[in-house]
């Protein structure tokens, strides 16, 4: 009984552990919820990734375009000629064969042989149509072949070009995003401080009240009030300004509410295993694949020059009538079957210089893909370096607000007791204030930097 009772105690230990560890996961995804939600709105609505996807389904059109060719095309066409006048020629028919059809008709004792006039046949056929479907096909062209590669390829360049966009538009939305949170914790900061400056002004005019104080104090007291409400006002103009950046970037109304995230010291505290774990490295980057894939269609440019010499081959058959007056009968209806060969010969060295052109435009690729892979894996370095700083600096951002918050409580109670000074009181209270907005500023430096960080590495996969 007792081991059955201790089995019901762990699964029960285990059920609970894992609602508990669902909970956890779950509230911790819901810290980071707003953000990723956001970004997959700005993936799906932004004009100018709008505008990008609209460029690669143009290409598609075009590559299946370029497939299209080596269907058969079958074409109807049809025509009606009808002349009178103009050029003709006399055809001496009767002078040929009236004598002829007289001596066999003394012969014969008959007119089975009427005579007949000589023709003038006009150039201009009167009531003559001709109709028929025609059927083309290539037998043989390397143009075509080449055309398809070269589509297929500026797919594969317009899919890089939109994927490139999405992680900048990825790292854009993050930047803004913290500027907006960093703009509101500004504002929260200055906020406390406005509180203190008027706490202590009202100290200071109820000392002078009291024939305890003097004006000077109060004067300074007011004037420190005045200035942190001009700083004030400008944290509040900078949150209107984020907010609306962060909703261009959205294509959504620029007053649009935005969501906060209250805890980021999750994400900043994953930079050291980030660093630790992770070497700057550019392989993904979609630029490259972009020169890449300019590359690839330089190349292709080449071989479609150098195989100009070979012949094209193409075939057709038409099926159809033609007659005169509009008769339709067994003799009015014919096929007809060809073939064509088109060989260059000579064109006076054209081909030539433009293979020598297409050439040098694949070693420019290739040297702008070794620049681009330099300044990239430099950028990369750069950005972990600035991520590392910011982060050292972060750090040291708290520990400065620490020491801040104990020296301003240590003034504070010494202001109150009389034994510290007005001014040593401001002073206490802008160290703190400084300290503060630097720890705000630091913690959504190191989240900047992480964006720009994984932007120039691509190491964060993008999710739609």
């Amino acid at each position: 009984m007792s081991t059955f009772s201790a089995l019901i105690r762990g699964l029960l230990l285990l059920f609970f552990s894992a609602i508990t560890f669902i909970a956890q996961s779950q509230t911790a995804a819901a810290r980071e919820e707003p953000l990723r939600q956001y970004i997959r709105e700005g993936l799906q609505s932004n004009i100018t990734l709008q505008q990008k996807h609209i460029g690669l389904e143009k290409a598609t059109h075009a590559l299946k375009i370029a497939g299209s060719y080596f269907i058969p095309a079958v074409s109807f066409n049809a025509g009606y000629t009808h002349g009178s006048g103009g050029r003709a020629i006399d055809l001496p028919i009767g002078d040929m064969l009236n004598p002829v059809y007289s001596t066999l008709n003394q012969l014969t004792e008959t007119n089975n042989f009427p005579q007949v006039e000589n023709v003038k046949q006009s150039f201009f056929p009167q009531n003559y149509y001709d109709a028929h479907l025609r059927t083309a096909v290539p037998l043989l062209n390397t143009d075509l072949y080449n055309n398809r590669r070269l589509q297929h390829d500026k797919v594969l360049l317009q899919e890089w070009e939109v994927k490139a966009y999405e992680r900048e538009l990825v790292k854009d939305i993050k930047l803004a995003y913290y500027n907006y949170l960093s703009a509101l914790e500004a504002v929260k900061i200055w906020q406390s401080a406005l509180a203190l400056v008027e706490q202590n002004l009202e100290v200071n005019e109820s000392l002078l009240r009291n024939g305890k104080g003097l004006p000077a104090a109060v004067l300074r007291a007011q004037s420190e009030l005045e200035g942190v409400k001009a700083q004030l006002q400008e944290a509040e103009s900078n949150i209107q300004n984020a907010q609306r950046y962060f909703n261009f970037l959205l294509n959504k109304p620029q007053t649009s509410a935005i969501e906060v995230v209250q805890n980021v010291e999750e994400a900043v505290g994953t930079v050291p295993l980030l660093l630790s774990q992770t070497e700057a490295t550019v392989a993904h980057r979609e630029e490259l694949q972009i020169i890449q894939a300019g590359e690839r269609l330089n190349q292709t440019a080449v071989q479609m020059k150098q195989q100009n010499w070979v012949p094209k081959v193409n075939a057709f058959l038409d099926l159809g009538a033609q007659a005169d007056n509009m008769n339709y009968n067994s003799q009015a209806r014919y096929y007809l079957l060809g073939v064509s060969l088109d060989v260059p010969l000579f064109s006076g060295f054209r081909n030539r210089y433009e293979t020598r052109q297409a050439l040098l435009d694949v070693k420019a690729s290739q040297l702008s893909f070794e620049q681009a892979s330099q300044q990239m894996q430099m950028a990369a370095a750069v950005a972990q370096n600035n991520l590392a700083t910011a982060y050292r600096n972060y750090t040291a951002a708290q520990q400065r607000l620490q020491a801040a918050q104990g020296y301003f409580k240590l003034l504070e109670r010494g202001y109150k007791e009389g034994t510290n000074s007005l001014i040593e009181f401001i002073d206490a209270r802008n160290q703190l204030t400084t300290s503060q907005l630097q720890l705000t500023l630091t913690t959504y430096k190191v989240l900047s930097a992480l964006a720009q960080y994984e932007r120039e590495t691509s190491a964060q996969p993008i999710n739609h």
